[in-house]
């Protein structure tokens, strides 16, 4: 029994020299094998590609900001004192058309100097003389009552004017682009015009009554010395 133990257990062994060693399986052969060569330049090209994609969109984010600083360039001003200047050069306007007695119209003034101003012929009696006389004097109180009206309307429109003045002002430094900056200062400069042009109408309701009183105490003397002309019996004309 002994020895036959010992001969299998022989025989085994000698079996197992004798037979060639089996292949390891396929599964159990694979493994990750890391390069870290690879591995550098794959994250080399992944920031390229990151670095690209910023760019853009920094590129993108430049172009709609320079879009947006157009628009408000082209910005339209949100804010219009177009309506009150014209009212108050449509007021100045009214006060200049409601001059009494001699107009501004130069074929009526002419008219006027003509049979009120003019030089008298001796044979005038003395009630067209009042008669001129009494015209002369109307037309001069007109000019003066024109004259103040005009300059009561110029003063009521400082309010207004140094209203607009602060408003627009306020509008051009609030400005968010070219266009509403130079649209606030158009409406500057058309406030300006309107203020000078109620200067221009004051200075000419001014200039107009002067002119009238003082064509009025030229015909008085011309009157006078047609009477006295008469009452020495002169032939002639003054």
């Amino acid at each position: 029994m002994t020895f036959t133990r010992r001969r299998l257990a022989a025989a085994l062994a000698a079996g197992l020299l004798a037979a060639p060693l089996a292949a390891p399986s396929p599964a159990r052969a694979q493994f990750t094998v890391f390069d870290p060569t690879n591995y550098a330049q794959n994250v080399l090209q992944a920031a390229r590609a990151l670095q690209t994609i910023n760019n853009q969109i920094s590129a993108l984010q430049n172009q709609a900001q320079m879009l947006i600083g157009q628009a408000k360039s082209l910005a339209s001003l949100p804010y219009s004192s177009l309506a009150v200047l014209q009212a108050q050069v449509d007021r100045t306007r009214e006060l200049l058309g409601q001059a009494q007695g001699l107009a501004y119209d130069v074929q009526q003034i002419r008219e006027a100097f003509r049979t009120q101003y003019g030089a008298v012929d001796l044979s005038v009696t003395d009630k067209a003389l009042t008669q001129r006389a009494d015209a002369r004097w109307g037309a001069a109180i007109a000019g003066f009552q024109d004259a103040l009206k005009v300059q009561a309307g110029v003063v009521g429109g400082l309010g207004p004017s140094r209203d607009q003045l602060t408003a627009l002002v306020g509008q051009s430094q609030g400005a968010v682009g070219g266009l509403q900056a130079a649209q606030a200062g158009n409406q500057l400069l058309a406030l300006q015009a309107q203020q000078l042009a109620d200067l221009i109408a004051l200075s000419a309701a001014q200039g107009r009554a002067q002119a009238l009183e003082a064509a009025d105490r030229a015909a008085a003397r011309a009157d006078a010395k047609a009477r006295f002309g008469r009452f020495m019996g002169s032939p002639t004309t003054p």
